[in-house]
């Protein structure tokens, strides 16, 4: 009986790929045929159309290099953090301190998004060097994260916990929460986490923006 049935689950499994890929090469079809019919004007405008949208990327893009983009950063002052978080739309700022060892950890992930992720600005600022800022944000714990959105301080990473407890996370974790909170743009599925989403109970499983931590942030911590 038990053999029965998987062959059962093996056909039907079968049945539902053959149909996804069926599906596949229908829509694959109708792309082309639209191709087909397309004259060289069409094809000509298609093409410039393609053209401008990657010029547009690329303008963009050094847009955002010339703001500090694209690599991670440390800011001399609490001062110049007010000038960074003004000049971009999406900036994460690593409050650290040199003698906690996980602000380390965290640096070395943070480094990795920084070039990945070039909408979004990522810097870090020392606690020792920014009392009023560190007492303004209410940060008592280290590391933390302040994301920051159009100049307003909307959401908190802190410590480790919403990384999975564990100093080995990886930074696909790091990218998926940064992502719940749409300070970069994630290409992922934000309701299944890289490390923890196939574990049954994970308290992973479904996400809400701003409730992570059961706490959220918003404009009483605006940075201007």
């Amino acid at each position: 009986m038990a053999s029965q049935s998987m062959e059962v689950v093996a056909k039907a499994l079968e049945q539902q790929m053959l149909q996804s890929a069926r599906i596949v090469e229908e829509q694959l079809d109708t792309e082309l045929n639209k191709l087909d019919r397309m004259d060289e004007d069409e094809l000509e405008q298609l093409k410039e159309k393609r053209l401008e949208a990657l010029k547009k990327a690329q303008k963009q893009k050094q847009e955002w290099i010339s703001k500090g983009h694209g690599e991670y950063r440390e800011i001399p002052s609490e001062k110049d953090f007010f000038a960074e978080v003004k000049e971009s739309k999406n900036v994460v700022c690593h409050f650290y301190r040199d003698s906690t060892f996980r602000c380390k950890i965290l640096d070395k992930h943070l480094a990795i998004l920084a070039k990945k992720h070039v909408e979004t600005k990522f810097i870090k600022l020392n606690v020792e060097k920014a009392p009023f800022l560190t007492e303004r944000l209410k940060i008592k714990v280290i590391p933390t994260m302040a994301l920051v959105k159009e100049g307003k301080t909307k959401d908190y990473v802190v410590g480790f916990t919403d990384l999975g407890n564990t100093d080995e996370f990886p930074t696909e974790m790091l990218e998926w929460r940064l992502g719940c909170s749409e300070i970069i743009n994630y290409s992922g599925s934000l309701l299944d986490p890289p490390t923890f989403g196939k574990k049954s109970g994970s308290k992973f499983t479904k996400v809400e923006k701003k409730t992570i931590r059961g706490k959220g942030y918003d404009s009483d911590s605006d940075s201007d």
